[in-house]
């Protein structure tokens, strides 16, 4: 069973987690996310960052980060509205997957920021992770403008869920 942990982003298990998905994405694109990153993004209320945890080791992760409001240094991209919730770093480790820990992921971060106040779930992801478009999908999450580092890349794909 997975058990899910709010961790700090520069937490040693996240940390490790962040590494094997730069690997991954060098094996996808030849790049790792040049996305910038603070493990401040991720510190409540405004964000959150979790580890799925097997027999206590870290086996998946995500995130939420607050973006479009007046106060977020990122803001200022017309595709962002006051209240969204950017998801970031959903990883389940290779050997884990098949198994439903990323719906379970992505569940957290949708409960935990709709907790805080957030309206909507939006997220960058690409065509070569075709995984991840049918979990995002599946999980009710439609097409919407690109943002972002990768806004002009063809293979960048966005996704946005709203609830309030």
């Amino acid at each position: 069973m997975l058990d899910l942990r709010p961790t700090a982003f520069d937490h040693p298990d996240a940390t490790k987690l962040d590494g094997e998905i730069q690997q991954y994405y060098m094996q996808l694109y030849g790049g790792g996310d040049s996305t910038s990153m603070d493990a401040r993004h991720f510190d409540p209320p405004q964000g959150l960052f979790v580890v799925g945890y097997v027999d206590d080791v870290g086996v998946a992760c995500g995130g939420w980060r607050a973006r479009g409001d007046d106060y977020d240094e990122r803001a200022g991209d017309p595709a962002l509205c006051p209240g969204d919730a950017e998801i970031k770093r959903m990883y389940v480790a290779e050997r884990h997957r098949g198994r439903g820990y990323a719906r379970a992921v992505l569940a957290e971060l949708e409960r935990t920021a709709g907790v805080a106040g957030r309206r909507r779930m939006i997220l960058e992801t690409g065509v070569p992770q075709p995984d991840a478009i049918a979990l995002y999908t599946s999980a009710g999450y439609e097409p919407m403008t690109r943002f972002g580092d990768y806004r002009d890349s063809p293979n960048s794909r966005c996704y946005a869920k709203r609830w309030r």
